[in-house]
């Protein structure tokens, strides 16, 4: 057999719980959201920020129920790209916005990886600006891909024990952060940047990549136990699950540090909130535990992503090229993400990898949202004003960050810009000269 052509992933059936899919969502999740989104979000907006928190739950919860009827329906590895597809085709449209999944999903994974090294230095008291965050990112995501590297079976139980540590050491800062403030309350008239609407709705865009992990369950339904129910149920207590702990700890950091302090120290907040609150043990445990959580969010995300883009190839919708390496399509879209990966940690801080994964996602999640309404809704039994509504917020959201980048950061628009325009000549020219015959 040519193994040049050989395009085919493999998936283990019922290789996965129900219970290691909610770790691989909420270990996605929480590893962004939590260490290093905070202290961005009360840049946009000053002392609000809790409230984008609570705001992004409600605009994801919206986003949610289309996920959910499409998992329940369709199970599959390939989750985002799959949905796509049964309600565009094998179009330019589906490959373009699945792309920008692909892409947002990598980008997280170098947000994870450049939290893991910024917090790992307040172990030494060393600057964040360091170019040490980007070197302990590359080497996190290293060690990651040699985990995914073997069976599921590993992946989910390395996953799920990192991802029960972070839960209930997360839960545990939060309780003891409130018990010993001084005051137990968040002041939402303290001094800071000015509040604007475009600010609020920018920080709240930024919440919403606090929870867009939940989208890597649905790449599982090939390997989940019972897809067609246990889909949507990781999915949603996922979501519940980090809804509870972001209040409870954007509660306990706001009742600790002022929101100049929460601003200055924007990628390691929690560490910094750990300090006043407990003493130097409390960030100690806090550096370890956001090491643990960024650590699982990586091997959970690269799972998910590389399946997807496994899935987008044998689809034909996206090129592909072996590059003289042996093993199945799955091994080499692993190596692809985890390059990709590797150059965005090495060469993009924080704010801009987190800006581009959420402009990327916004704009898939409108195109999931308006595929589901005109050409599935029947299908799967969507109700009409809940999608409306998903696609209304998020176009909302969107058109407040973008608004606030263009005047604080064009660049990183520019950039955004570029990509999308690359990925839409480059599939286009493809899908040209390579197309697809319905079956």
């Amino acid at each position: 057999m040519n193994t040049t052509d050989d395009r085919t992933p493999r998936y283990r059936k019922d290789s996965l719980t129900l219970v290691g899919a909610v770790a691989l969502g909420t270990g996605v999740m929480i590893g962004a959201g939590i260490f290093a989104l905070t202290g961005q979000m009360a840049e946009m907006t000053g002392s609000l920020f809790p409230l984008a928190f609570l705001s992004a739950a409600l605009i994801v919860s919206f986003s949610a129920y289309s996920y959910v009827k499409l998992s329940n329906a369709y199970p599959s590895a390939g989750g985002i790209a799959m949905y796509l597809e049964k309600a565009y085709g094998s179009t330019l449209t589906t490959a373009f916005h699945a792309l920008l999944m692909y892409f947002s999903m990598v980008i997280a994974q170098s947000f994870l990886a450049r939290t893991f090294g910024a917090y790992t230095l307040q172990l030494f008291e060393i600057d964040d600006t360091s170019f040490l965050v980007p070197t302990l990112g590359v080497g996190l995501l290293v060690v990651a891909f040699l985990i995914n590297l073997s069976a599921n079976r590993m992946i989910e139980g390395v996953s799920s024990v990192l991802g029960f540590i972070k839960i209930g050491g997360i839960v545990l800062f939060g309780v003891v952060g409130v018990t010993v403030a001084d005051s137990v309350e968040v002041n939402f008239s303290a001094q800071g940047p000015e509040t604007s609407l475009a600010g609020f709705l920018g920080a709240t865009a930024l919440g919403i990549l606090a929870f867009k992990g939940f989208t890597t369950i649905t790449n599982s339904g090939s390997e989940l136990k019972d897809p067609h129910r246990n889909v949507g149920r990781a999915i949603m207590i996922s979501i519940a699950l980090c809804v509870v702990i972001y209040a409870l700890v954007g509660f306990a950091v706001a009742s600790n540090l002022s929101l100049q302090e929460v601003i200055e120290t924007r990628n390691y907040s929690l560490a910094a909130a750990a300090r006043p609150a407990l003493g130097e043990y409390a960030v100690w445990f806090t550096v370890v535990l956001a090491m643990l959580a960024t650590a699982g969010g990586i091997i959970a995300s690269i799972f998910a992503v590389s399946r997807m883009l496994a899935m987008l190839t044998e689809m034909k919708l996206v090129p592909h090229s072996h590059f003289g390496m042996p093993g199945s399509i799955q091994k080499h879209t692993l190596v692809y993400t985890v390059v990709l990966g590797l150059l965005l940690t090495a060469f993009f801080d924080l704010t801009r990898i987190a800006a581009l994964g959420i402009i990327f996602y916004l704009i898939m999640d409108v195109a999931v949202h308006w595929g589901v309404l005109r050409h599935l809704r029947q299908e799967i039994g969507a109700r009409s004003a809940v999608l409306i509504g998903a696609i209304f917020l998020d176009l909302i959201v969107l058109s407040g960050f973008l608004w606030i980048k263009i005047f604080t950061d064009l660049l990183v628009v520019g950039v955004a810009c570029a990509v999308m325009l690359t990925i839409l000549v480059v599939e286009a020219l493809f899908l040209r000269h390579n197309p697809i015959v319905p079956k």
